[in-house]
């Protein structure tokens, strides 16, 4: 059982039915946005209860407060690498990888601009990776409930079957010589994987020759590089700028 909390994480997983649905508390008297949740969860045959105070955080970890609502849930669907390649249309399709993203606020991040861009969705290893937790939905405001996610055991490997299908595969990396806003033209045509390593750490060095080219974003200040969430905006809206992102 996992237990959502805040109005866009809940409302989003209403939305979806992505997860199993158990149970919708509504603190009582109820806030203003309850009426919408309500509905939702009627819509999908969710039982609503009223709670007290002390009742609706019932459950919670210390210091997450429920703000009015507490969604009883499953676990987020986790789909196979095969799966996840199928989804989206042939030639606007991207895939972020993520290598070592082991903080919830990061992936949580990373998800909601990845799904603001309409990527496809993430890959994500069985190990040093975040879980897809109740944080990382937060975090999200609720994108992750509608993201797709797939997770493998060898990120090397998914990437040797994602370029063999017709993917580019970039990557971050504040060192690479190839600016991002001067890559060639061939880079943004066809389907898409950018690869994000873990803050400060970057990609692991046994990564680089899965690549087709790493990528840098041109840094002004005295700063050397961006958060990694910061850095897949900067990138995946550069993806829909060339129009790659936008189906015909």
């Amino acid at each position: 059982m996992e237990l959502l909390t805040r109005l866009h994480p809940v409302r989003e997983a209403l939305r979806a039915r992505r997860r199993a649905l158990h149970r919708l508390r509504v603190l009582s008297p109820a806030p203003r946005e309850a009426d919408a949740l309500v509905a939702l969860a009627e819509a999908a045959a969710v039982p609503v209860q009223p709670c007290a105070g002390a009742d609706l955080g019932r459950g919670l970890p210390p210091g997450v407060k429920p703000q009015g609502f507490v969604l009883e849930a499953g676990e987020l669907p986790v789909l196979d690498l095969a799966s996840l390649l199928a989804l989206g249309t042939a030639g606007h399709r991207c895939v972020v990888a993520l290598d070592g993203v082991e903080d919830p606020q990061n992936l949580g991040a990373i998800a909601r601009v990845a799904h603001a861009a309409g990527a496809t969705g993430l890959v994500l290893t069985d190990r040093r990776s975040a879980p897809l937790s109740p944080a990382v939905s937060r975090a999200s405001a609720g994108a992750i409930e509608h993201l797709p996610v797939a997770r493998v055991a060898n990120l090397a490997r998914a990437l040797e079957r994602m370029k063999a299908a017709g993917s580019w595969v970039l990557a971050a990396e504040p060192s690479a010589e190839r600016d991002l806003f001067a890559l060639e033209d061939r880079f943004w045509q066809g389907d898409l994987v950018l690869v994000l390593g873990a803050e400060g750490a970057g990609i692991r060095p046994g990564l680089a020759h899965h690549l087709d080219t790493p990528i840098s974003i041109p840094m002004a200040g005295a700063v050397a590089s961006l958060n990694v969430s910061a850095a897949a905006a900067v990138i995946l809206y550069e993806w829909v700028r060339r129009g790659r992102g936008r189906p015909a």
